[in-house]
């Protein structure tokens, strides 16, 4: 093998390590942060032409890896993220990078501040490598907008990644970022994670810090949405949630979830699944069965209830908002958002009395719920109807029955509605190949227990496994 190649595997070993590897690595002289960076550098030079996953690179990152390699030779004490490449949903505001929430309107908008997400990992010793393609105003399940384009499958280009964190997904998935940040207020995070074969974190709203987003997680909006980590591995949102949260509670480990009460199910009554999904929502079930866990096939109380909730609570503000950014401006929208500024002007805007109603019951409804999860604290539910569709794709059809893209991902909806954590973790894959993640669900401010979970699910059915990228 000549330098060349030599140089070649070192950086294709570099960019497969995990967020926590590379940390270590890092620390202990194995390697150094400017390595790290030039080796995801060379595999986005290498792969993001087709993927369109990374739309802007940091101009300061080799800077900060020099910065973050001498003091580390210095001998400083090191956070916890030291050196670390780190992309971030370009809906997040990021100091001196553009933020353009893949809008036109927004399209040369430089934030002077860093969102306290990012802020944290950077005061960590993380790196921001880039940002990442999100939907237009992440409004919709793809990663699609008339700034950047559209981004592709990492698995086949006719494919979305899902979204609206799809950029994010797509580069984590292809090695050209090994974690990163991502926003869900209807499945943002864990749809694209389930799409491209990766893990991530929905955190309950409150654990993590929600402002410096565009759309911003006011008004309605906050009931549901969260920022959270996206990586390949758990053991990586762990470590990225503790610095999220400024957390000091413990990881669980297994043995100390032994006997708690799981349920799973794979038909809220709203969207039907794949007869795949089914089988690897209970594959994860029999995985916490194994590792000693109470496991049975149970629907929780309320939870078909959450797809229409969702609609009503949070779908008028969604117009609001889209309002007041293209007042006078509604052909600089894509598709999307001018199909959903032309649809609100044949909707009859709820009165006060009845979005009160609304959000009444969605309180009743969660206070049932948690009620009946101090004993079956633990859920396991489907991502969605499923795997990853094509570009374009408006209707999936399922167990032969036809509904909306959102639809379909109604066991996303419903989490959001009742605000609790969830973690997605790939467990199977569908007959074409493509990945297929499932949801572990926990009570409010219960992230380590469905981290731990997920780590036992993860452990149980092997190591996280890439996939075989489409250079066609």
């Amino acid at each position: 093998m000549n330098n060349f190649e030599k140089s070649q595997t070192r950086m294709s070993e570099l960019t497969s390590y995990s967020a926590s590897a590379l940390v270590k690595l890092i620390s202990n002289h194995s390697v150094s942060p400017v390595e790290v960076m030039e080796a995801h550098l060379a595999i986005i030079d290498q792969l993001n032409p087709k993927l369109n996953a990374i739309v802007t690179i940091a101009s300061d990152l080799i800077e900060r890896a020099r910065e973050a390699e001498a003091a580390v030779m210095r001998g400083e004490g090191l956070g916890p993220l030291h050196g670390l490449p780190v992309t971030i949903k370009d809906t997040i505001e990021t100091a001196g990078i553009r933020t353009t929430s893949g809008s036109l309107m927004r399209e040369n908008f430089v934030p002077v501040m860093d969102a306290p997400a990012v802020a944290r990992l950077k005061k960590a010793g993380a790196i921001i490598l880039g940002k990442t393609n999100p939907a237009e105003m992440a409004m919709e399940y793809t990663a699609e907008n008339r700034v950047f384009g559209r981004t592709n499958h990492p698995l086949d280009g006719s494919l979305t990644p899902g979204g609206s964190s799809g950029g994010e997904a797509a580069a984590i998935a292809s090695y050209m970022s090994p974690c990163g940040l991502g926003t869900d207020l209807a499945g943002s995070i864990r749809i694209p994670a389930h799409f491209c074969g990766i893990v991530a974190l929905k955190p309950t709203v409150a654990a993590v810090p929600g402002e410096g987003q565009f759309p911003p997680n006011t008004g309605p909006y906050s009931l549901g949405a969260a920022i959270g980590p996206m990586a390949r591995r758990v053991e990586d949102l762990q470590l990225l949630f503790t610095v999220l949260s400024e957390s000091s509670t413990p990881q669980l480990e297994a043995n100390q979830l032994a006997d708690q009460a799981v349920a799973w199910y794979s038909d809220d009554a709203v969207s039907p699944v794949t007869s795949e999904t089914r089988f690897a929502v209970e594959t994860a079930a029999r995985a916490l069965l194994e590792a000693g866990l109470v496991v049975g096939e149970r629907q929780p109380p309320g939870i078909e209830r959450g797809h229409d909730l969702w609609l009503k609570l949070f779908s008028r503000a969604s117009v609001v908002q889209l309002r007041e950014v293209y007042e006078n401006h509604e052909d600089q929208g894509g598709d999307f958002v001018r199909w959903r500024l032309a649809k609100a002007h044949d909707e009859k805007p709820p009165t006060l009395d009845e979005y009160i109603g609304w959000w009444m019951e969605r309180d009743k409804l969660r206070d049932e719920l948690l009620g009946w999860m101090k004993d079956t604290p633990l859920l396991i539910a489907p991502v969605g109807a499923t795997p990853a569709f094509a570009h374009g794709t408006h209707k999936l059809t399922a167990a032969d029955q036809t509904v909306s893209t959102f639809r379909a991902f109604s066991y996303c909806q419903a989490f959001n509605v009742f605000d609790l954590p969830v973690v997605t973790v790939p467990v199977g894959r569908s007959p074409e190949g493509l990945p297929i993640g499932v949801q572990i669900v926990g009570r409010p401010s219960a992230e380590q227990t469905i981290l731990a979970a997920a780590a036992m699910i993860e452990q149980t059915l092997g190591d996280w496994q890439p996939p075989s990228i489409d250079e066609a």
